[in-house]
């Protein structure tokens, strides 16, 4: 068999410019005229090439100070509920449909330097049936790794999902210091007690996490009277710092739109684990070049979609305008 005329190149560079079809056919049909590319070519390089994670970090590591930001983790449920063949697909929570449905999960870690200035550094894809993994064995597993690559975070952030005991400890463990959300029932103090039933003051109140140690403890007023409740391991943080960190972690909720809305994330039409896998790491690639463009030309990844589409709409307006 010959070799694919596609490459890793040529598929991040369509999934980084296109902003409507993302499949073989469209691919096949804006490539080079030179190239002859077929879509079950296309199709067959995406079943056989292998991107990983490795692969973004090697990226996303040239964009970031290492030492100097914010570790944020979460996942996203890509909707599946209609596919019955494709791989990766399980049945899983999803917090955008408040609801079990079939899909793809990843979990996402984003480095987040200030604001606007966030990348994705790291990712895994969630498919018990393959590994036996769960999420939070994902989480300490992309834990180590930023270590390891010389990753050194100010603060590790995430929702109440990830604050299990074991995950708390895993982070301690590479000396950092982490801001999680905690559920109302989590145990404190002795004898044991419920958050919820403890009067938190304004400023946050020092309890004894079960099987962790000293932790401090925030209360925030959520949307539709929820109450939520936010610990760190820092024992000297005050309200602002901690809300500004825990606000801070909502770059990574961004990140997920942008990667469904701009680079086709969620778009990927083959049935077989290995396409998808590789489809997802060269979506996440594709927005890292684009974060990149954000820096240099303060052009968001929305706006360098509507630079390609406009001259194209610009002309066709001319001409119906002659006509």
């Amino acid at each position: 068999m010959s070799k694919s005329k596609c490459s890793r190149e040529l598929y991040c560079k369509f999934l980084e410019v296109t902003s409507s079809r993302y499949s073989a056919l469209s691919l096949s049909e804006v490539a080079p005229e030179n190239m002859s590319l077929s879509h079950d070519s296309i199709s067959r390089w995406l079943a056989c090439a292998k991107v990983q994670p490795k692969d973004l970090w090697e990226t996303a590591s040239k964009e970031i100070d290492v030492c100097s930001g914010i570790l944020a983790f979460d996942d996203v449920v890509i909707d599946k509920s209609r596919s019955n063949k494709m791989e990766l697909v399980n049945w899983q929570y999803s917090g955008a449909e408040h609801d079990v449905i079939k899909g793809i999960g990843v979990v996402n870690a984003l480095w987040q330097s200030c604001k606007d200035e966030y990348t994705p550094v790291d990712y895994r894809i969630w498919n018990p049936p393959e590994d036996g993994k769960t999420k939070n064995d994902h989480f300490r597993e992309m834990l180590s790794s930023a270590k390891n690559r010389g990753l050194e975070p100010e603060m590790v952030v995430a929702d109440s999902w990830y604050s299990s005991l074991k995950n708390l400890k895993s982070v301690r463990s590479h000396g950092w210091d982490w801001v999680m959300g905690l559920k109302s029932n989590r145990l404190v103090n002795a004898p044991h007690i419920q958050l919820c039933k403890l009067n938190i003051p304004d400023e946050g109140l020092k309890v004894h996490l079960k099987g962790y140690g000293w932790i401090k403890v925030f209360r925030f007023a959520g949307k539709n009277d929820r109450t939520d409740y936010v610990g760190t391991s820092r024992l000297d943080s005050t309200k602002e710092q901690i809300k500004s960190y825990f606000e801070r972690r909502w770059s990574i909720e961004v990140l997920h739109k942008e990667l469904k809305q701009t680079c086709g994330f969620s778009r990927c039409q083959s049935n077989t684990g290995r396409a998808g896998r590789n489809h997802i790491g060269l979506s996440l690639l594709a927005l890292v070049r684009k974060h990149r463009r954000r820096r240099l030309d303060n052009s968001t990844p929305y706006q360098q979609d509507w630079d390609i589409i406009k001259p194209a709409i610009q002309f066709a307006l001319a001409s119906a305008m002659k006509s």
